[in-house]
């Protein structure tokens, strides 16, 4: 029989984004000295902007007295993408994997998509691919956006899924540069409030199925494990 390497899932709660960077990087380098098997971090964020990459600034269209009185911070960090929105309600996945040095980051990153329209198919919700456009759709809605980063063959970053999200928050940027579609959620598709609770169950099942790999919730010290 072929040895199948199961993936851990750790719920980390809401976090600020750059403690939630910080987290990635000591979870990459535990992963590369193999302390670690391939990590799952699920977790929502406190809000927050991020540009991508490929984004700037001026797809921003708010303000920063504008920000402020929002709530929202502004990050600029190195996952692929352009600009997109992070906050309470939706479910961020950051897959801490190690892909190898001939790593197929096409079909990592559609793996992540199959997990997000699973996830979304236990709800009921029919998702789907769009060629040229990564991540979850509903007809021209965007349900779930994709960024990721690979460095030494291990990847950071990953996705994040309207569950309940607050949809409004859309409206101060160009979500992911697209001007001419939507957003949407899980909620908003359901018409029913749907925990995070349900979602993370619902998301590990369907990442078990999109990596063909069992999938383990379980609480990490990963400052333990560093210092182990």
């Amino acid at each position: 029989m072929v040895a199948v390497n199961p993936i851990i899932a750790a719920w980390v709660g809401r976090v600020r984004y750059e403690p939630a960077v910080a987290l990635q990087r000591l979870v990459a380098e535990l992963r590369a000295e193999g302390k670690l098997a391939d990590t799952l971090l699920l977790l929502e964020h406190e809000p927050v902007y991020t540009i991508g990459k490929r984004g700037s600034d001026a797809e921003i269209l708010l303000d920063p007295d504008e920000l402020e009185r929002q709530g929202i911070e502004v990050a600029h960090t190195d996952r692929g993408g352009l600009v997109t929105y992070h906050g309470p309600g939706q479910l961020v996945g950051y897959p801490i994997f190690q892909l190898g040095p001939a790593a197929d980051v096409v079909d990592f990153v559609c793996r992540l998509e199959k997990t997000m329209i699973g996830a979304a198919a236990r709800f009921g919700v029919t998702a789907t691919r769009a060629d040229g456009f990564p991540g979850a759709w509903v007809g021209d809605a965007k349900l779930g956006a994709i960024g990721v980063h690979v460095s030494r063959g291990i990847t950071t970053h990953g996705f994040a899924l309207n569950v309940a999200t607050d949809l409004a928050a859309f409206n101060g940027i160009v979500p992911c540069g697209l001007v001419d579609k939507t957003v949407t959620s899980l909620a908003e598709q359901t018409g029913r409030a749907i925990s995070l609770d349900e979602s993370v169950a619902a998301t590990i099942a369907a990442a078990a199925d999109a990596f063909d790999r069992p999938v383990t919730l379980t609480e990490m010290d990963f400052e333990a494990i560093a210092g182990g």
